[in-house]
């Protein structure tokens, strides 16, 4: 059957160095850090002690206040960025109809591990009994999904993926195959992640995954720089909604950008480390540029996976240029995970939604803090400040732990 078209006609931000869509743009295309040292626990006594936050963020602003209470984090964040995405849309989904063919796609690597360790302390200070009866609907996933599709009231096709830091890029590519084949004709997707605890921060930190620069914690993030050393934690959520285009075009709505393509693969390789050479990688991004029937010289612009990790951006490097050849010496490639930090499972979303605007704008994200290039790290990174430019077509990417790989590709609106 014929694929139908899908644009995107609202977007919210909520992420360490901005609460909304404005004020996150505003941000990354001035290279504002959103990283600076840890409030959420005491980390006086951790080796890492910075981390990407929120700031002033009230989570009564989309949930009233018992709701909030009722509420992990991640789940306050989703419902959030959706409900700007929603508003942002201009839509109206109230009929049966409608809301039957409305749904809700939302990713989250972690989910409520902020009331799981709470409830575990309270388990073992005051025993069984006092254990929250709302433990479990706090923790578990899938309710940023449930929570936004009650709020906004979709009915249709409503689920989380969990894919570590790929969680938001795969529910975003599930989202719009929904509409290409006719499975609804709007949907709320995106990712969120509360995951700045002390259990979280500690473990990767006992990895050797995270950036060690606790007296800098803005310089921490430096993705393709010699100096790197790990990533930063981040938090918050990104959220789109996609709609079927005549849908959209019907009611005169504001088109951000069109999806063109998506590709998702698997390394079958290790559970931390990407394949040599970026393989997996490689493959996602043939895959989505073959779905989108487009040839590696039509995209202007990447999004990086960059987490500044030694081993992370050497390898998607050489899938870059792997995958691109020639094109790869002139194509910008940035990583907004300098001025956010790493944030998780909600990464692919707030990165897409930075290529969506990179597209609208004609402005390229920076990577700030690209003091030292690595050596083996040589390609265009749009290095401290940001570019002005056209951008037709742009392409991001998000990897995960387990092997996970999925490259999103969005376009101009014709």
């Amino acid at each position: 059957m014929s694929r139908r078209r899908v644009v995107v006609t609202g977007m919210g931000a909520l992420a360490p160095n901005g609460n909304d869509l404005a004020s996150f743009w505003d941000a990354i295309i001035n290279g504002r850090s959103g990283i600076g040292p840890i409030t959420r626990f005491d980390a006086s006594g951790f080796k890492v002690r910075i981390a990407g936050e929120l700031k002033n963020f009230d989570p009564e602003q989309s949930l009233e206040r018992k709701e909030a209470r009722r509420n992990d984090p991640f789940v306050q964040y989703g419902v959030h960025a959706a409900q700007e995405a929603f508003d942002d849309s201009g839509l109206d989904m109230s009929s049966r109809e409608e809301a039957e063919r409305f749904g809700v796609i939302f990713g989250s690597g972690i989910g409520g591990i902020g009331t799981l360790e709470a409830q575990n302390a309270t388990l073992l200070e005051k025993g069984p009994g006092k254990i929250s009866p709302f433990l479990v609907p706090m923790m578990i996933c899938d309710m940023s999904a449930g929570m936004i599709s009650i709020k906004l009231g979709a009915k249709g096709p409503n689920y989380t993926t969990v894919s570590a830091c790929a969680s938001a890029a795969h529910a975003i590519g599930e989202a719009a195959r929904k509409i290409q084949y006719d499975d609804a004709d709007v949907m709320v997707t995106g990712g969120t992640e509360a995951a700045v605890t002390a259990v979280s921060v500690g473990g990767f930190a006992a990895a050797r995954a995270l950036a060690v620069r606790n007296d800098e914690p803005e310089l921490a993030s430096r993705p393709f720089d010699s100096d790197r050393n790990g990533f930063v934690m981040g938090e918050g959520a990104g959220a789109l909604v996609l709609e079927e285009y005549e849908h959209a075009k019907a009611r005169g709505a504001h088109i951000y950008a069109e999806f063109l393509g998506l590709g998702f693969t698997g390394d079958a390789y290790h559970i931390t480390d990407m394949a040599p050479e970026g393989e997996g990688g490689q493959r996602a991004m043939r895959l989505a540029l073959k779905d989108g029937g487009l040839n590696p010289s039509d995209i202007g612009y990447v999004n990086a996976h960059g987490t500044s990790t030694l081993v992370g951006d050497t390898q998607e490097t050489a899938a870059i240029k792997g995958v691109f050849g020639d094109h790869a010496n002139t194509l910008p490639v940035s990583s907004t995970k300098s001025m956010t930090g790493h944030l998780l499972g909600a990464a692919g979303a707030i990165e897409t939604i930075a290529c969506i605007m990179a597209v609208k704008h004609g402005v390229l994200p920076p990577t700030i803090n690209l003091d030292n290039p690595d050596p083996a790290c040589d390609l265009d990174y749009v290095a401290k400040t940001a570019r002005e430019t056209k951008v037709d077509i742009a392409l991001n990417n998000s990897f995960g732990f387990g092997g996970h790989n999925a490259a999103l590709i969005f376009g101009r609106a014709a």
